[in-house]
């Protein structure tokens, strides 16, 4: 029986993602292949010769993120805006279209010193621990419902924090009551969601219909249900002149500017889209009154 050379099991790997996925197959079959053989993906060797059980457990976890399965809950880790991540099954893994929500939330600090962030439905804790490295001087709560995503915020804080980044406290409850949860109240000068936002009918990909955990992606029958408590917790933890900068996806391009004009609590409400084009947040600004 012939050897199996570890770059060839990886073309092959990711000639299946690319045909199952969309996503950077390559890049995702090198991350399941340094997870198996317990190195960093840069510490890959393709002439490296593979025993029978290395091989089987690649394919093994190729064929489950060809299933669908998201890529953190395979290799137990995800990165994002310059940081590494404790994730796994029943917490959602942040998505890098997310990075231009994190990126608004820093541009609009970018005058502000020693600013207090708060990061609702924050689930890993992605966009708060990532704005806590890039500024370490702000003051950051995250928020989160969900009791296995709320521990996994908690463990990443922790790891986080003993790297040295700012100490990011974790509450777990629901965004409608985030201001009591925190004790901000009209101080904060900003605050960023990421909440559930497709409609419980919606059709989605397998790895967010069947793998994601379904509170962190379905939001209700108009998917607003939650960006509702958002906006209604922003208001009322913003201080005058602080940022709101809220992830929605492209079917509520329109209908979440309209929501925040309507409350009559902000102002320069603007939908920015992702790197494909499509409507992925919008910002705005809360008004004196």
């Amino acid at each position: 029986m012939g050897t199996t050379m570890l770059g060839d099991l990886i073309d092959e790997a990711v000639l299946i993602l690319e045909s199952a996925v969309q996503a950077d197959a390559r890049r995702e079959a090198e991350e399941l292949a340094a997870r198996v053989l317990g190195v960093e993906p840069g510490g890959l060797d393709p002439r490296r010769e593979l025993d029978a059980r290395s091989v089987r457990r690649l394919r093994d976890l190729v064929g489950r993120r060809a299933d669908g399965v998201p890529l953190g809950h395979l290799t137990g880790r995800a990165l994002f805006g310059g940081i590494e991540l404790l994730v796994g099954p029943g917490v959602f893994v942040p998505r890098v279209h997310s990075e231009l929500v994190l990126a608004a939330g820093l541009a609009a600090l970018a005058q502000t010193r020693a600013p207090t962030v708060v990061d609702l439905c924050a689930g890993s804790g992605a966009i708060g621990l990532a704005l806590g490295h890039a500024r370490p001087d702000a003051r950051v709560h995250a928020v989160e419902f969900d009791p296995i995503a709320a521990d996994f915020a908690r463990r990443n804080a922790a790891r986080r924090a003993a790297l040295g980044d700012t100490e990011v406290t974790v509450h777990e409850g629901p965004a409608d009551r985030a201001g009591a949860l925190t004790g901000v109240a009209a101080e904060a000068d900003l605050v960023l969601a990421n909440p559930p936002f497709m409609p419980d009918a919606a059709s989605v990909p397998d790895e967010f219909g069947r793998y994601q955990p379904r509170q962190a992606v379905f939001g209700g029958a108009d998917g607003l249900r939650v960006v509702r408590q958002v906006v209604e917790a922003a208001a009322g933890m913003l201080r005058p002149g602080g940022a709101l900068v809220v992830e929605h996806g492209h079917l509520h391009g329109a209908t979440v500017p309209a929501l925040l004009r309507e409350t009559g609590h902000f102002v320069e409400v603007t939908c920015r889209p992702d790197q494909d084009g499509w409507p992925l947040y919008t910002s705005a600004v809360r008004t004196a009154t």
